[in-house]
């Protein structure tokens, strides 16, 4: 489950693009932070995607990728020309493609490195969609299979396109907009794909246009109605409206730290029930909340540039949002983690302390917000201040930003190595002492 929302220029404290989102996964479902360089390829060339190779573009462009470590796709990112794109897992009628096809992720990493503004992404996205198809086990720890739907935007221009099977439409935003794991696209649209009205009509969800509604007919009720996905999309849509005018970046990592109207007093545990999500994802027991936050993402686009942040980590509510340029590069973070819990991996040195603060989150969990929320203000007032810099100049803040995240790690690991503190007993505990255990020996 995740969530993406975005504010235009218009809904904006300085009138820039200002794009977030939170990837929501299995708990050992570690996701790293990649820089591929722009690419030139002879005629004939393929690529080869997490199930499916297909023909390679003549030319790719350079990217930065948040991605679980076992896809060749990615689940937000942005690209040297600052389009930025976020997807969704959305559940629909339309019968589930299990042999090869394209995931969601490399339909959006496909569309990063083909596109050069948000309108030929989604057209990379869509005309890709029709040829190949989307499916295949997205999921890691168990299979899990879905379709897509994304936000995807430049410093121009940003669009919702939502699909089903080879089906799909578009909505241009203007002023705020949110998604999460459901059709929002209701009776009105931009762009469509010529069968979307017809599908639904052979298949007795309408009668016609007069009566069609893309969510309505096309949705899964049961998928979308226990991921809990109307709950945090009105969150998500209720807060930005209510900042609109007003939005910034740190607004907008507020927004992804978010854990509903109960998470707003001081005794809020992630532990408190076993059903119900958030847009700041915990894992717990059971079938339904089975996956966490472990990766996000802030953008913020201009016309002349564009700054990323990314945790590289786990948790939002206890990560650090941290600068990268493209241009710039990801500063090392260690080596690529894997589902096997390494402290030498930036992911999971970070991960190993957010299990620690679950040991009694309402109380472990302030010990950690004030010092991050003073290091996020200094590095995004020093990041403003070096929009228009060199490259050395970015490069070495945005390393020196890693470094410090480094030293609070480090900091905060001792002080909850000095609380007297002990996970409760329960099925919250029992889940995630048991997530520990696979991660020790590599497993989902």
């Amino acid at each position: 489950m995740c969530d993406t929302f975005i504010a235009t220029p218009s809904a904006t404290a300085d009138g820039t693009l200002l794009f977030a989102k939170n990837s929501d996964r299995d708990p050992n479902e570690a996701q790293e932070v990649v820089r591929l360089p722009h690419g030139r390829y002879p005629t004939g060339s393929t690529v080869q995607c997490t199930y499916l190779t297909i023909p390679q573009a003549a030319e790719t462009h350079a990217v930065l990728l948040a991605k679980p470590f076992w896809m060749w796709g990615a689940e937000m990112g942005a690209n040297e020309h600052g389009v930025v794109i976020g997807n969704e897992a959305v559940f629909t009628k339309v019968p589930q493609q299990k042999t090869p096809a394209l995931t969601g992720m490399d339909l959006l990493r496909l569309g990063l490195e083909r596109g050069a503004t948000a309108r030929q992404a989604l057209d990379v996205i869509t005309t890709l969609l029709t040829e190949h198809g989307q499916g295949g086990n997205c999921g890691y720890a168990q299979p899990l299979y879905y379709h897509n739907g994304y936000i995807i935007a430049d410093p121009q221009e940003a669009w919702v396109l939502e699909t089903a099977g080879r089906e799909w439409a578009a909505v241009r935003v203007q002023g705020v907009r949110s998604i999460s794991n459901a059709i929002t696209i209701g009776n009105e649209w931009d762009l469509a794909s010529p069968g979307l009205v017809d599908y639904a009509v052979a298949q007795g969800w309408c009668k016609g246009r007069a009566d069609f509604d893309f969510g309505r007919c096309y949705s899964d009720f049961l998928f979308t109605r226990f991921s809990d996905a109307h709950t945090r999309f009105c969150r998500t849509r209720d807060a930005l409206s209510s900042d609109h005018g007003r939005l910034t970046v740190r607004s907008m990592m507020h927004h992804l730290r978010d854990h509903g109207p109960a998470g707003e007093a001081s005794t809020w545990t992630p532990a408190a029930k076993l059903t119900g999500a958030n847009v700041c994802m915990h894992a717990s027991f059971g079938p339904v909340r089975r996956t966490q936050t472990t990766g996000s993402m802030v953008s913020q686009l201009s016309g002349d540039q564009q700054t990323h942040w990314f945790t590289g980590t786990a948790a939002p509510c206890l990560s650090l949002f941290k600068p990268v340029w493209l241009a710039a590069g990801v500063p090392d973070t260690g080596p690529a983690p894997t589902a096997t819990a390494d402290r030498a991996s930036l992911w999971w040195r970070h991960e190993i302390l957010h299990r620690s603060v679950l040991r009694d989150y309402a109380t472990l969990a302030p010990l950690i917000m004030a010092e991050r929320d003073a290091a996020e203000g200094q590095f995004v007032a020093g990041a403003a201040a070096l929009a228009h810099a060199s490259t050395a100049e970015q490069t070495a803040f945005s390393q020196r930003c890693f470094a410090q995240a480094e030293e609070l790690l480090a900091q905060w690991e001792q002080t909850m190595a000095d609380q007297s503190v002990s996970w409760r007993p329960s099925l919250h505990s029992w889940a995630w002492n048991r997530w520990s255990r696979r991660a020790q020996k590599g497993q989902p």
